[in-house]
């Protein structure tokens, strides 16, 4: 009885009445959550993936545990990792909600989402910045230029953020014998590195390692190299594998669809709040105009890097060509998700804004830009926004500045706590 009881617990709703009859009359172990939560005995699953509205049920202890470092955030330790990553939430903005499918004009969702992994990768502290010997002269350059490095071999628990750990590491440090191939080292059991074939000898000698710079990882991802050798690199079917997960956090789900000749896998919206709370995210950010970051920009309270988080998800969203899908608000199954569509003249300022984040956080040290926006035609339209609005001077100048040094603050807990990133 012990065993279909717990078989009941982890497999989620439907249960027969011998698995409810075990739940209601033997009390579960300590360490275990009951089936039944509330005063109305309704059935929920122990770890829900969302609060309220849960379709798979996971069992907490399946979960690696978190370290300090996993948590450092600007609250200092112990901080939580958010429901979703940041891939899964550039995806969920970018797919349509009825429909369930992405944009078929859309062709820079798929550079984005590599680099999504990177900056996840780098907020878990998987990942870091080589530190640079040449300077502060060298260190203001281009910081797609900079070379990577593993500093944690530590799975974090997403199968594809897994995956490009163990290639970026078996490039780094490959195995003894082993080739610069993605596929010749393997996990072992202890989160070690080790050879999962003795024949894979180099005919030149022992291969060395070597640290690639994070445009070269994006377009090794991506399958873009003319390098038969690093084919192997290029991550496959990764919006429909970010698809299955957001399946399984119950964000989600599965239709078949008929486009004429073939069917086709389309995963529509199941809980609309989420989608809406990420557009109430964006929007908050895009559209303050004081210099505090609004609460309604971030993440909840004790969540890992939470203003970081935001600005990289307002980055993200622009570079994927996301971020118009936001403009016309979400209507959501909850009043109090539902956000109205912005103007002509607000989603003009909101494009200028998102276009001076990227501006200031795509240089190191943050801030360092001298002018607006990062392209002329940037400037151009944060000149006409102005104009529209009747406004002499930039009024979310101040809001991007203050951004800026909500992040700086954050980083520097971040440093404080452990080495930096850069």
């Amino acid at each position: 009885m012990a065993s279909a009881s717990g078989l009941s617990r982890r497999r989620g709703g439907g249960g027969g009445g011998t698995s409810s009859t075990s739940t209601t009359s033997t009390s579960p172990p300590p360490s275990r959550s009951s089936s039944f939560t509330g005063t109305n005995n309704t059935r929920t699953h122990a770890g829900s993936a969302f609060e309220g509205g849960s379709k798979i049920a996971y069992d907490p202890r399946d979960l690696p545990p978190s370290s300090a470092n996993d948590g450092l955030d600007g609250g200092g330790r112990g901080a939580g990792l958010p429901r979703l990553t940041i891939m899964e939430e550039i995806l969920l903005l970018g797919l349509k909600d009825k429909q369930g499918y992405l944009s078929f004009w859309n062709d820079n969702i798929s550079y984005a989402l590599r680099g999504c992994i990177l900056i996840e990768l780098a907020l878990r502290r998987r990942i870091a910045l080589v530190k640079d010997s040449m300077g502060s002269r060298r260190r203001a350059g281009s910081l797609s230029e900079r070379l990577v490095e593993v500093v944690d071999e530590r799975m974090t628990g997403e199968t594809i953020l897994d995956e490009t750990l163990r290639m970026m590491k078996a490039t780094q440090d490959p195995p003894p014998g082993g080739l610069h191939n993605p596929n010749s080292a393997v996990w072992g059991s202890a989160g070690s590195w080790t050879s999962s074939s003795s024949s894979s000898a180099s005919s030149s000698g022992p291969s060395t390692g070597e640290k690639l710079s994070i445009s070269t990882w994006v377009d090794l991802l991506s399958g873009e190299t003319w390098n038969v050798l690093k084919i192997g690199f290029q991550l496959k079917q990764v919006r429909e594998r970010l698809a299955k997960g957001l399946v399984d956090k119950g964000v989600l789900r599965t239709e078949k669809r008929n486009f004429l000749l073939f069917d086709m896998a389309t995963h529509p919206v199941a809980d609309s709040t989420v989608k809406a709370s990420l557009i109430s995210r964006i929007l908050a950010l895009l559209t303050s105009t004081t210099s505090s970051v609004p609460p309604s920009a971030l993440l909840p309270e004790g969540t890992q890097c939470r203003v970081i988080r935001s600005v990289c998800l307002v980055c993200a969203a622009y570079t994927a060509s996301v971020l118009d899908g936001t403009m016309g608000g979400a209507i959501s199954s909850s009043t109090t998700h539902s956000i109205p569509p912005l103007g002509y003249e607000e989603r003009e300022a909101a494009f200028a804004r998102a276009d001076e984040i990227l501006a200031e956080f795509s240089v190191w040290p943050w801030g360092a830009t001298n002018e607006i926006g990062s392209t002329p035609g940037s400037r151009k339209r944060s000149s006409s926004s102005r104009i529209a609005t009747g406004s002499s001077a930039d009024q979310g100048r101040e809001s991007v500045l203050g951004l800026v040094a909500e992040a700086r603050n954050e980083m520097g807990v971040i440093a404080s706590a452990g080495s930096g990133m850069c």
